[in-house]
């Protein structure tokens, strides 16, 4: 997944504000206890970010 589709369904989830908020904020476990925003800084794949994501949020079929 690229990561301007990663943004692109963080933001139709989330809505366009609080999606930076909440990938700055939101701590997952899976992603080793780092938010959206650290694990991608360290070069996690935004495809497994957003499977991350999906995992802590109740995601639209349409969006996974």
């Amino acid at each position: 997944m690229r990561l301007s589709e990663f943004w692109k369904r963080m933001k139709s989830h989330f809505g366009d504000q609080y999606a930076d908020s909440w990938a700055h904020d939101y701590v997952i476990a899976d992603l080793g206890g780092r938010t959206v925003i650290q694990a991608l800084a360290e070069g996690v794949g935004a495809k497994e970010v957003w499977q991350a994501v999906c995992g802590v949020t109740d995601v639209s079929p349409k969006l996974r």
